[in-house]
């Protein structure tokens, strides 16, 4: 994969945006060490034992150097990919420094894949090295790593945490962390490949989404200035980092920064409240769900999260009631965001609260949004349409698959949301193409009834999707997570919209009370199940 994905044309416009900064992870990684070598770098909490892992930046460059080496004497050299299934671990941000160090591109894999997405995504990658847990969640990994290893020619290597012989990674790639000076440096360039993501593999084959360093820290810079984060901040990180999330706005902004990232392997948000007081976190980036429960958490008012200042969330609208709570109860900023594998982060509100309630936020610097209708124009402010987007954030390609690269000759990329842009040039993301309810050919303004559901004090969460129905088209059914004790009819969803003043034709005509919702790896909620329960339901 080795060489630069990028035309001349791209490159001359990011030029002259100036986001881009030319530099490499570390650059700013060896800044750190060179001048703080015994300050924390990581402090990595696992659950399964209840054990924290403090390393300075020198420890961890230590680790690196180790990790770099291992890898090179196995055959990994510039270019190669090196595919990590890892949870929130310490292992997982020195294996990606490690690759950078000798040029090799990072793949990480989120921990919940199994075998039908890993074969798909090492062989497709054709990862020279694969590194996972041995166990993890009672899942056995390591089988599973080494099943792959006999069965694709282009995985060479397998190492696990917590292995033994040849396969352990503590032998064979951690065996010099105590011996010998740290290297510094690098072999990669700020606009060669340095981390291959794969998008969701659940609604067919995943796409393996191709990013620079310029394409991941020039956007991420301008995030961590929106946000006034610095090298005095605490960053708390229980995101997966093998999710863009995770990855830029916890693992990236740490090492960009200096600051200290305190990593957590499994939610829990009482352990979360824990970790959070007594790191003195001041900020984390994180889905809807776990800042519902942070602001749920019996006597969350109470705890010491004075320096606790800023929870960003994005992946889906959040309700403005759980805003207005979150902002009561945690008296942190809550901003909200919009943003994809293939571009980060590119819409947010700011610090101020400005239209946190009704919007997902206005584009970054040098980001730009577009609104258009079936034909490609422009829609007028406050209407729906297509949302098309480009900017030094954008992604430079889908491995092995260049016709799947919707970025017209202008440089836009069709995102496949529907938006709307107000009067300010705030976005407000209104679903996916393919969520939007049709019925008797009028469509049904998905988000704010969902908005107006979670008001109710009987719910906990919600989701509304299509139903098929022969006359209509399509009907809208609602699936709802109650709190605990509580009921929830039919008749209850009908009194409360009429209250609220919603136009009877937008009710749900179905409702489903669900234990939970099946949902991705960072909890965001998978619509695509529910509208495969709606269409049997509708049968």
């Amino acid at each position: 994969m080795e060489g630069v994905f990028l035309d001349e044309r791209r490159l001359a416009l990011e030029r002259s945006r100036g986001v881009w900064p030319d530099r490499v992870i570390t650059d700013y990684f060896d800044r750190w060490v060179a001048e703080r070598p015994d300050d924390a770098a990581i402090i990595a909490f696992r659950d399964e034992d209840a054990t924290t892992r403090r390393l300075s930046w020198h420890e961890l460059a230590r680790a690196v150097t180790a990790i770099a080496r291992g890898l090179a004497a196995c055959g990994v050299i510039k270019g190669d990919v090196v595919s990590f299934q890892l949870p929130n671990w310490w292992e997982f941000v020195a294996v990606h420094l490690a690759c950078v160090r000798i040029g090799a591109v990072s793949n990480p894999l989120m921990p919940i894949f199994r075998h039908r997405e890993l074969s798909f995504m090492v062989a497709h990658a054709e990862s020279k090295v694969l590194i996972a847990p041995t166990r993890f969640r009672g899942f056995d990994h390591g089988a599973l790593a080494l099943d792959l290893k006999r069965e694709l020619p282009s995985l060479r290597q397998v190492f696990l945490i917590g292995g033994e012989g040849g396969h352990s990674f503590e032998d064979s790639l951690l065996a010099g962390m105590q011996g010998g000076p740290a290297e510094t440096g690098a072999k990669f360039g700020p606009d060669e490949i340095v981390q291959l993501l794969y998008t969701s593999g659940t609604t067919g084959e995943p796409k393996g989404a191709m990013h620079t360093s310029n394409t991941l820290i020039g956007t991420t810079l301008t995030f961590a200035e929106r946000m006034q984060l610095g090298s005095e901040d605490v960053v708390f990180m229980p995101s997966p980092l093998a999710h863009q999330i995770g990855f830029e706005y916890g693992l990236l902004v740490s090492v960009l920064l200096g600051a200290p990232l305190v990593l957590m392997d499994i939610w829990n948000p009482a352990r979360a409240v824990e970790l959070l007081e007594a790191h003195r976190a001041t900020y984390t980036f994180a889905a809807t769900p776990f800042l519902a429960d942070l602001t749920s958490f019996p006597n969350i008012e109470g705890r010491s999260l004075d320096a606790f200042r800023l929870f960003v969330t994005s992946g889906a609208p959040i309700p403005p009631a759980l805003v207005r709570a979150a902002q009561e109860k945690l008296r942190a900023h809550i901003v909200a965001g919009w943003g994809m594998t293939e571009c980060g982060i590119l819409t947010m509100t700011d610090l101020s609260g400005h239209k946190v309630h009704e919007s997902d936020g206005y584009p970054l610097p040098h980001e730009e949004v577009r609104i258009v209708d079936a034909q490609g124009n422009e829609v007028l402010r406050e209407q729906e349409g297509t949302m098309k987007i480009r900017g030094p954030g954008l992604f430079v390609g889908y491995l092995k698959r260049p016709q799947l690269y919707d970025v017209d000759e202008q440089g836009w990329f069709d995102t496949g949301d529907i938006a709307r842009m107000d009067l300010q040039g705030y976005i407000r993301i209104c679903g996916r193409k393919k969520d939007i309810i049709i019925r008797g050919g009028e469509n049904i303004p998905v988000v704010q009834i969902e908005s107006a559901l979670y008001k109710m004090p009987q719910v906990a969460e919600v989701a509304i999707v299509a139903m098929p129905d022969q006359r209509l088209g399509e009907r809208a059914c609602a699936f709802v997570v109650v709190r605990p004790g509580a009921r929830i009819t039919m008749k209850d969803v009908r009194s409360f919209l009429a209250d609220d003043g919603i136009a009877k034709q937008f009710w749900p005509e179905r409702l489903e009370v669900v234990d939970q919702m099946p949902r991705t790896p960072t909890g965001k909620i998978q619509k695509f199940a529910l509208r495969e329960i709606a269409k049997r339901l509708s049968a």
